[in-house]
């Protein structure tokens, strides 16, 4: 390697480390500095090398600004609410259902409108207002059961969007990809901004995802197919 091609790695080297401590910051300035500095000792940077160079500081400069838009949620005070709706001949006599849970861990990318979020299913709670304490109780036993949710199997469940498409002010309609009972399907999420919070819904059926509906009373008391996911998220930092 010439003394010219060693000073301009040396040149490459540091341009890196610049832009490791401070990734929003390097620039075509930076990039003028250090060959103004380069010049003063001697070195001349090719016009081939100096493209190079410059082709290496544009991807420096993205991949700095996608990760300054890449938010971890605030767990604490994020959370999806699961709605399930009775059905059958005698659905007066049963009620709907309200499940919660805390979102374990995800990320937001406030650029690219891409999400990923964790959920244990274990921590799905049946709060449903117009049951007792023991039909919760029962309903909850079901729902973590092999006939359900079988969260022994299967406990995490993630959500990971793959596209985004403004759907009017601070909206966007996001598709990606549901797992859950072991399944992996694509699903649609309609999101909005509101201050700090990401709120939004998606709706999709038990049986997509290998999950039968629960009947009781031989069937004239059930839960209809689809549900409904309502989920409010909180950005950290």
């Amino acid at each position: 390697m010439s003394r010219v091609e060693a000073h301009s790695s040396q040149i490459l080297q540091e341009m890196f480390e610049m832009n490791q401590r401070n990734r929003t910051n390097i620039s075509k300035t930076s990039m003028f500095r250090l060959e103004k500095r380069a010049q003063s000792e001697g070195y001349f940077l090719s016009k081939r090398r100096r493209q190079t160079v410059l082709m290496l500081l544009a991807g420096m400069m993205s991949i700095g600004a996608a990760s300054a838009q890449e938010h971890a949620i605030y767990a604490a005070k994020s959370s999806i609410t699961v709605r399930v709706y009775k059905s059958g001949v005698f659905s007066a006599f049963g009620h709907n259902h309200e499940i919660t849970a805390p979102i374990e861990s995800g990320t937001v990318n406030t650029a690219a409108h891409r999400v990923e979020l964790h959920i244990k299913a274990n921590s799905l709670r049946v709060r449903d207002p117009e049951a007792s304490e023991k039909d919760r109780g029962e309903i909850q036993k079901t729902m973590q059961s092999s006939d359900v949710l079988d969260i022994q199997r299967y406990p995490e469940i993630s959500f990971r969007s793959t596209s985004a498409d403004p759907a009017g002010t601070d909206s966007w309609r996001l598709r990606g990809n549901l797992t859950l009972h072991g399944q992996t399907h694509p699903v649609a999420v309609e999101v909005k901004k509101r201050g700090k919070h990401y709120a939004g819904s998606a709706q999709f059926n038990q049986t997509d995802f290998a999950i039968k509906p629960v009947k009781f009373a031989g069937g004239t008391v059930r839960v209809k197919d689809q549900v409904r996911i309502e989920f409010d998220i909180q950005l950290g930092g």
